[in-house]
């Protein structure tokens, strides 16, 4: 009977405001032995391992205050609670009485609790944060300057949705989160287009011709009369495009300039042939991007991948540095006119772009080494 009195006037104790907020400076209770160090410090008492009240507050970002008149602390945090007293087993959890196999005590002059509490009231009760995950850097993109070319624009709108959505301002809208992207990477870059004008292709050849640019990327959406159609898809220069036909005609109207380079003779024929090698590697170069792009995207965005193809497209048949044509999705489908319509998705095509010529560069890297 004394034993269950003891216990009522133990809980209206407990729900008792706290009217001092302070430490507990009395002395030792029981035999105490100290484990070896750990995150939060660990006492052994009578056999049982006990946690320091405090730590374990300070550590979850729990509000601890300690009424020292009747050796009761209080636990708050959002709108969880408990309230415990030393030298009692029995705890107040959100207004719900718990017991406990092992009492709260004192260590040191500091309120301890049993691991018991720790793990099925504490941690369960006021949860661990989880650690934010830094993955490590990302290697920086090994190329000097990209030239991004947005499709179509001005009074060349390119494909249209069933809904409305202009292709042309789709593709510029992504050039431009790739540029910001590449840019904080701290590569240069350079538009074909930089806002919503009509640019001949003959002018965006020149225009990448001229930058002296690593890389060439046009941006386009697809469409298609089967409106089932989706997905993702890069295109490199086509394999029936004659690299030394391109050569012979670039020889004849540009000169070479190749960095420490000396060339004996300065014949076409000579010219031609390095010219030559130059497309045919660039045709290598392209077809590696291309297959970096669709395998980043294929982990990266919920879509078809429709891979790597060969194409006769104008742009890239002129362009003499390697360069893929992206066509991020169909707008001809309903699905993938809704997923291009936000900005969200614009992003994460951006991004995986980004990610494609990380990947990309990467490999070059290595083969750069590999060849020395």
């Amino acid at each position: 009977m004394k034993k269950n009195k003891n216990k009522i006037l133990f809980i209206i104790k407990l729900f008792l405001l706290p009217t001092t907020c302070c430490l507990l400076t009395t002395a030792l209770i029981g035999c105490a032995t100290v484990p070896a160090p750990s995150a939060i410090p660990a006492y052994s008492i009578n056999g049982v391992t006990y946690y320091p009240l405090v730590s374990l507050c300070d550590l979850r970002g729990v509000e601890m205050q300690y009424d020292t008149l009747i050796s009761t602390a209080y636990l708050s945090k959002d709108s969880k609670r408990v309230n415990l007293r030393a030298g009692d087993a029995l705890i107040l959890v959100n207004d719900s009485i718990m017991h406990l196999s092992y009492p709260i005590d004192i260590y040191h002059g500091t309120i301890v609790v049993p691991k018991q509490f720790k793990e099925q009231v504490f941690d369960i009760l006021f949860p661990q944060a989880a650690s934010a995950y830094k993955p490590a850097p990302k290697e920086k993109i090994k190329l000097r300057k990209v030239v991004i070319d947005a499709g179509h624009g001005g009074n060349d709108p390119g494909a249209i949705g069933k809904n409305g959505l202009r292709e042309k301002d789709v593709n510029l809208d992504i050039a431009r989160r790739l540029r910001d992207l590449l840019r904080a990477e701290g590569v240069q870059t350079e538009f074909t287009r930089s806002n919503d004008k009509f640019v001949p292709l003959s002018t965006r050849v020149n225009i990448a011709n001229k930058s002296g640019a690593d890389l060439f990327i046009s941006i386009h959406s697809n469409a298609n009369r089967s409106r089932s159609l989706s997905g993702f898809e890069v295109y490199y220069v086509a394999p029936t495009i004659s690299d030394s036909k391109r050569a012979y005609m670039t020889a004849k109207s540009v000169s070479l300039n190749l960095k420490n380079a000396v060339i004996s003779g300065s014949s076409q024929d000579l010219q031609a042939i390095i010219w030559d090698m130059i497309y045919t590697n660039s045709r290598a170069e392209s077809i590696g991007l291309a297959h970096s792009l669709c395998r980043v995207m294929d982990a990266s965005i919920d879509a078809n991948i429709l891979g790597v193809k060969g194409a006769r497209f104008q742009v890239l048949k002129g362009v003499r540095t390697p360069g893929v044509l992206i066509e991020v999705g169909f707008v001809s489908n309903l699905n993938e006119e809704k997923l291009l319509r936000t900005g969200a998705y614009r992003q994460r095509l951006a991004e995986g772009i980004l990610e494609g010529v990380r990947k990309y560069s990467q490999e070059m890297a290595l083969v750069e080494v590999s060849s020395r």
